[in-house]
């Protein structure tokens, strides 16, 4: 059997994400010559739709923006020896924690202090739903693909429940979501910024959460290659008995990895819901959780790799 060829770093998170990028094009390219069209004129306007306008180009870097915090949140766990399906679930939940610190602390608190806890909601409601599969898989041995997809369905159906008959908005309305969020609960958008400074740009869902997503990027890139935290998970990913043996704790690595990534999968809901549809709905996820999977492997599970995916998804 002949000894595996290792190929630079270079060549495996820059040539062939690309390559695998063109050889996708080239059949998309050839199902549309197929059908008739013309394959540069598709090409044409699917890059002019998304960044020949500055709406086109603000609604790209908006579901950018999501895909990045599910991009990221698959890719820690991946790092930890782990496959979170649940970034659907986890993003679900983590609308809970901003919708109650939105509704119960909105009328009380100013716009630079309530932001900032309507995040730590999302990323603690977040946390706590990837925790439960990481306690599951770490001490009970249930298998983390099968709990955080049952997870995604529990997330979904308490939210169905709790949009009913707790937090309905009132006035005998028959739309299945939460009372508006008070306007210092709401992530200011970018079109809002430049008009502040004297700019005028279309209105898009753009979002300071934007800035979160870049956040967050720097935070997995120094937590994974430059902490010892992040180390030890990616030691115990790679090779869980040897960090046993090296005075590891496995099971704390599962938790550690599960919780970061709920979290960043539950910043979702800042995006979405304090950035852009200012309640709490049923179904603003929308199938970023899953997306996100796409996301970090097409990305190599690095988060200069996930940006880029997340832009081209």
């Amino acid at each position: 059997m002949s000894a595996p060829v290792n190929m630079p770093r270079w060549i495996e998170l820059g040539v062939l994400p690309l390559w695998n990028l063109l050889v996708a094009l080239a059949v998309a390219a050839l199902v549309v010559k197929i059908i008739g069209h013309s394959p540069l004129q598709a090409f044409d306007v699917l890059i002019d739709g998304a960044l020949g306008s500055p709406r086109g180009l603000g609604y790209t870097l908006y579901y950018a923006t999501t895909f990045i915090f599910t991009g990221l949140a698959v890719a820690v766990a991946i790092h930890g020896g782990l496959f979170n399906i649940g970034a659907e679930g986890q993003a679900t939940f983590a609308g809970l924690g901003v919708a109650l610190a939105a509704l119960y602390l909105g009328a009380s608190l100013p716009a630079w202090l309530l932001i900032p806890l309507v995040v730590l909601g999302a990323g603690l409601f977040g946390a706590a739903w990837g925790l439960v599969p990481g306690y599951l898989q770490a001490w009970r041995g249930s298998h983390i693909v099968i709990t955080t997809i049952m997870f995604n369905f529990i997330a979904a159906s308490l939210n169905v429940y709790l949009l009913v008959n707790a937090l309905r908005v009132g006035g005998g309305s028959m739309v299945v979501e939460s009372e508006p969020f008070p306007d210092a609960a709401r992530m200011p958008a970018l079109h809002e910024w430049a008009a502040r400074l004297g700019y005028e740009l279309p209105s898009s869902p753009l979002n300071a959460a934007s800035l979160l997503a870049v956040a967050a990027c720097f935070f997995v890139a120094w937590f994974l290659w430059r902490s010892r935290a992040g180390y030890a998970l990616r030691a115990v990913g790679s090779a869980p008995r040897a960090a046993q043996f090296a005075g590891l704790n496995p099971k704390a690595q599962v938790l550690v990895a599960m919780g970061i990534s709920g979290a960043l999968a539950g910043l979702v809901a800042v995006n979405e819901l304090s950035g852009v549809q200012g309640k709490l709905t049923l179904d603003f996820v929308a199938g970023a959780g899953f997306t996100g999977i796409a996301v970090s492997l097409m990305g190599r599970n690095h988060p200069i790799g996930i940006v880029l995916a997340a832009l081209l998804f």
